[in-house]
């Protein structure tokens, strides 16, 4: 129904647009009797088979919604019943930020992609923590953290550690996000030094909690392999907990769309199809090279089953959606599951 009703409507409107208009259907019908439960069997899949543990946590399932879907964690009480093993919220930066001018969301139809420059536009920290206290506790939550775009260099830290200690009671897991291409002073993010330098401060933080929360780094797609050797020996060099592979990319090669769609879009990070192969990649090369060292979630351009269950096979313990989810509904979740089950 999705894909012959649904789809088509939304994708005649506004990217942005019909990404609020959705959040208000899904809460609306959510408040309808019976339709949760209506939700719940037609796309949740239980059975202990699904179950993974990893990170020190117990997953249902290992099929995630990634970040940048529900950035204020308004929506995850309502998304589990869409079948996720769990949902990352976020990117949260302490103070609320509009982001970057638009428009800034763009499909690619044909390449069944989306481009984005959204400049982790978010509420802000305390309008976070007021939605998660409303947890339900129906799956597990990931919180992404990120910097403000005004904050100086000397002070991006700062910024994750206060992210990091005030969300620490209400999220299970944390992501640092240093890998998005629509934020700026990308390229210190991405330096080594100073990855050492915030990896540190957040673990030295954790350590003053009674409970530790399980840490992650989320990387680009567009590394090179001497790049991802540095990945693998910063990973060991500062027992960090895993990495998700891997956030939007900046490369255009081998798209369908023509260079005067690309010239009107201008810059941001693709995501979705094009970028399958090489997330796929990323993956491999991590899981091999480290020997399996440590946990890595997977995502970008798992469209189906089978695109998941390669990200599977290639060394990822645990999937996420997001482009995927927008082109071919909450199904997606339901037949990954199935697949799982099936092999």
């Amino acid at each position: 129904m999705y894909k012959l009703l649904l789809r088509p409507l939304f994708f005649a409107f506004d990217p942005e647009k019909i990404h609020h208009f959705t959040f208000d259907l899904v809460k609306f019908t959510s408040k309808i009797p019976g339709f949760k439960s209506l939700f719940r069997r037609l796309y949740v899949v239980e059975d202990e088979r699904l179950e993974r543990k990893l990170l020190g946590l117990t997953f249902k399932n290992p099929v995630g919604l990634a970040a940048g879907f529900d950035k204020n964690a308004v929506l995850y009480n309502e998304l589990a019943n869409f079948g996720f093993g769990f949902i990352e919220i976020g990117t949260v930066t302490p103070k609320g930020q509009a982001g970057n001018p638009k428009k800034r969301l763009f499909r690619l139809k044909d390449d069944q992609g989306i481009i984005n420059r959204m400049g982790f536009n978010n509420e802000g920290l305390d309008a976070a923590i007021v939605q998660l206290k409303k947890n339900k506790g129906k799956l597990i939550i990931g919180g992404n953290i990120g910097k403000n775009t005004d904050t100086k260099p000397e002070d991006y830290t700062k910024d994750y550690l206060t992210c990091f200690n005030a969300l620490h009671p209400y999220v299970d897991y944390f992501v640092l996000n240093v890998s998005c291409p629509n934020v700026g002073s990308h390229a210190k993010l991405n330096d080594k030094d100073y990855l050492l330098e915030l990896i540190g401060a957040v673990q030295n933080a954790n350590k003053t909690f009674s409970k530790q929360k399980p840490i992650v780094l989320k990387i680009a797609p567009d590394l090179n392999n001497i790049q991802l050797d540095e990945i693998i020996d910063l990973v060991k060099e500062t027992s960090l907990d895993g990495v998700i592979a891997s956030n939007t990319s900046t490369d255009r090669s081998g798209l369908k769309a023509s260079k005067e769609r690309l010239d009107e879009i201008g810059n941001g990070g693709l995501s979705g199809q094009p970028v399958k192969e090489k997330n796929t990649r990323v993956i491999k090369y991590l899981s091999e090279k480290s020997n399996k060292a440590f946990p890595i979630i997977g995502v970008g351009g798992i469209h189906s089953a089978k695109d998941a269950l390669e990200k599977i096979d290639a060394g990822a313990d645990l999937v996420q959606v997001y482009t995927g989810f927008i082109y071919e509904g909450p199904s997606l979740i339901k037949s990954i599951n199935k697949a799982l089950l099936n092999r």
